[in-house]
């Protein structure tokens, strides 16, 4: 099974065909950190993480982790953590994606494994699938309604991929 974003602002997988938003500055081959596009390729996906305090834990077929108030993602390309989960100290000196937000963006979110295997030092961080309530669009992530997410929540499994292009 394959999640495809066919444009700016469609995902399809099977048979659904879901509004989504993307990157504000469209879409890359070549992304680098901040430069507000959503990669272009072929993915897996990593886990889903949820906040358990605004949520129920879904039932899914990818594993699932519970977002905590000291989450967040690493995107400073200077650390050797870049684009990696991290614990949020108070003497924490890199930059990082807040993973436990005011808004309800990361309420749901699975990690998209862009520059995951082998990270490349600026080649972007923190990929997301989250979700939007109005479809402004995003940093680099895609995102879609929260009754979107939990259809295509159903329909995926650990094998499913993403296909931007």
């Amino acid at each position: 099974m394959t999640i495809i974003i066919k444009n700016k602002e469609t995902l399809l997988i099977d048979e659904f065909k879901f509004k989504c938003s993307v990157g504000k500055k469209g879409f890359s081959k070549n992304k680098t950190e901040g430069d507000y596009k959503t990669p272009i390729g072929i993915f897996n996906l990593g886990n889903m993480y949820y906040r358990s305090d605004r949520i129920e834990k879904p039932v899914s077929k990818i594993k699932i982790s519970k977002i905590k108030k000291n989450m967040g993602w690493c995107d400073d390309p200077k650390s050797r953590n870049y684009n990696k989960l991290i614990k949020i100290k108070k003497n924490l000196k890199s930059s990082y994606e807040k993973l436990y937000r005011k808004d309800n963006k990361y309420d749901l979110l699975i990690l998209i494994k862009y520059n995951y295997k082998k990270v490349k030092k600026n080649k972007g961080s923190a990929i997301f699938l989250h979700l939007t309530k109005d479809y402004s669009a995003t940093k680099g992530c895609v995102a879609i309604k929260k009754k979107d997410f939990l259809i295509l929540n159903k329909l995926i499994n650990k094998r499913t991929k993403i296909k931007i292009i």
